[in-house]
């Protein structure tokens, strides 16, 4: 991606280097060539099939499109990228679905009206692909994980998009980030048996909460959805089942 001529950013960036900017589309990492990854027709078609099955928000399909999802996988991978599955990015951990990427994204904004400056937080930046699709929509996007490996790799597959709207932390996802709080909103990768407090005291009024979070009844995951009111009560609402990985505490 163009840019002019300067000391090219680090992460996690610092606070003073942050700066209301629109977000632009991350340019490709060095990956598989003539294969046709780096067409919009193959991402199209996969927005259309999103589409197909509901998804709306314009501002998700903006962002989904600006983003080479192929960018963040293994090569030995980048042939699936823009199916609708899930993909593993070691360490026991996967990318997930498109489908589940867009559908989690629309729940957490769609309180939030267009145009409007956003704060938010993602707890699991994992390989950092939900965490470039955020940048895109938030004015201000503070992704954390727990797992030092993968923490490296996101900043590695991010580096080439060198946007001051997000900040990569390592840390232990379960406190949230305090620094940056209040957030619009607040979305995890990762998934328990309770909602660490911390996520709910960080979200701002008007905000809202998803993730996945387990059934005690049915003992399957489901996506949770909490929304912080005006008044400061909150009000929670459960959507349909996932399937994400544990949700752990500390850091490795």
């Amino acid at each position: 991606m163009n840019a002019p001529a300067r000391a090219r950013g680090r992460f996690p960036l610092r606070l003073e280097q942050l700066r209301a900017a629109p977000a632009k589309p991350l340019a490709a990492a060095p990956g598989p060539q003539g294969i046709g990854l780096d067409s919009h027709g193959v991402r199209e078609r996969l927005l259309q099939r999103l589409q197909a099955e509901g998804l709306r928000d314009a501002r998700v399909l903006a962002a989904m499109r600006a983003v080479p999802r192929h960018a963040f996988v293994d090569t030995a991978l980048a042939a699936q990228a823009y199916e609708d599955t899930s993909l593993p990015i070691g360490l026991g951990q996967t990318i997930s679905k498109p489908s589940v990427v867009a559908r989690m994204i629309e729940l957490l904004i769609a309180p939030q009206p267009a145009g409007k400056p956003l704060r938010l937080l993602e707890i699991g930046t994992g390989c950092g692909y939900q965490a470039a699709v955020l940048a895109q929509i938030g004015r201000f996007v503070v992704s954390i994980e727990r797992l030092k490996p993968l923490h490296d790799r996101a900043r590695e597959n991010l580096a080439a998009s060198r946007t001051p709207a997000l900040r990569l932390v390592y840390g232990d996802g379960r406190l949230g980030h305090a620094p940056n709080a209040p957030y619009d909103g607040v979305i995890a990768a990762a998934g328990g048996d309770d909602l660490p407090a911390a996520w709910l005291d960080q979200l701002a009024p008007g905000g809202r909460l998803v993730a996945p979070m387990l059934d005690a009844r049915s003992g399957r995951q489901a996506l949770v959805v909490v929304d912080r009111r005006e008044d400061g009560s909150l009000a929670r609402s459960e959507h349909e089942a996932v399937k994400f990985v544990p949700l752990k505490s500390g850091v490795d």
